[in-house]
């Protein structure tokens, strides 16, 4: 099936990171896919049977709900990486619920067909080791930052967070989804978040929430996101940019994956 073009290989990091000829082995197994905002990709205890790559500004959250319906986010991705069945062989129960944050253009390939293309690319198989070392890392951090600090600095980390993956300062958040991801009531939330516009750091509207000023909120912020995007740029070769993420060219040091002989040996 033809790759719609918004759905491209070129604008997932992940794929686009990939040698051309790694490419060619995921490309005829991908398949466009589009899901509305606030649409299911798996729900948490079903089996995960593909590998979500959202592209563009599209972007996802992954939700823990407790047994009183209570939900928090764990962690947040978009073009930058991949949702489900990164590490799995595919049809593990999911611990999370993968809900779509913001639509946008998406591609997917079944979770099997991926494990057998890292077993016969060394390549492959590095970069997603490595990707799923970065998004460990994210939740891990998410967890602490849950822990230890306040509200308003928890609520500037996932404003970050969702600025870098969709590249514009216009967030479009309701506080209500905003509350469910940070596990607080709304109205709650909407006095942190009058609290954060009185500060000159965001300006609230109806169904968006607009970045005022990126350095005084990352000056107010804990640095848990500063810390996560560090992560990405040292192990994966991700950095940020004022335009949202971007990569490091694949001949950067940090960023090559080096194949390697069945003998353990490194290959050029």
């Amino acid at each position: 099936m033809p790759l719609d073009a918004a759905a491209s290989l070129d604008t997932n990091l992940l794929l686009k990171a990939l040698r051309p000829a790694d490419r060619d082995l995921l490309r005829p197994h991908l398949e466009p896919v589009t899901y509305a905002k606030g649409a299911t990709i798996f729900e948490a205890g079903a089996a995960v049977t593909h590998v979500t790559f959202p592209c563009d500004h599209a972007v996802a959250t992954l939700l823990i709900t407790t047994s009183d319906g209570r939900s928090a986010e764990t962690a947040t991705i978009g073009h930058e990486g991949a949702v489900g069945g990164v590490v799995s062989q595919g049809h593990v129960p999911a611990s999370t619920h993968a809900v779509v944050q913001i639509a946008g253009p998406m591609l997917r390939i079944e979770a099997v067909i991926l494990q057998d293309i890292k077993r016969h690319s060394p390549t492959v198989r590095d970069l997603f080791a490595r990707y799923s070392d970065c998004l460990l890392a994210q939740v891990l951090q998410s967890s602490a930052c849950n822990a230890l600090h306040p509200i308003e600095q928890r609520c500037l980390r996932w404003l970050q967070t969702l600025h870098d993956r969709i590249g514009s300062p216009v967030l479009p958040i309701t506080h209500e989804l905003l509350a469910a991801m940070l596990g607080v009531q709304r109205t709650y939330l909407t006095r942190i978040l009058r609290t954060l516009q009185d500060q000159g750091l965001i300006k609230v509207g109806r169904g968006r929430i607009t970045v005022v000023d990126r350095q005084k909120m990352e000056a107010a912020a804990c640095d848990c996101h500063a810390r996560v995007r560090e992560h990405y740029r040292t192990v994966l070769g991700a950095i940020y940019g004022e335009g949202g993420l971007e990569r490091i060219e694949p001949h950067a040091a940090r960023f090559t994956c080096t194949a390697a002989e069945p003998d353990g040996t490194a290959r050029p």
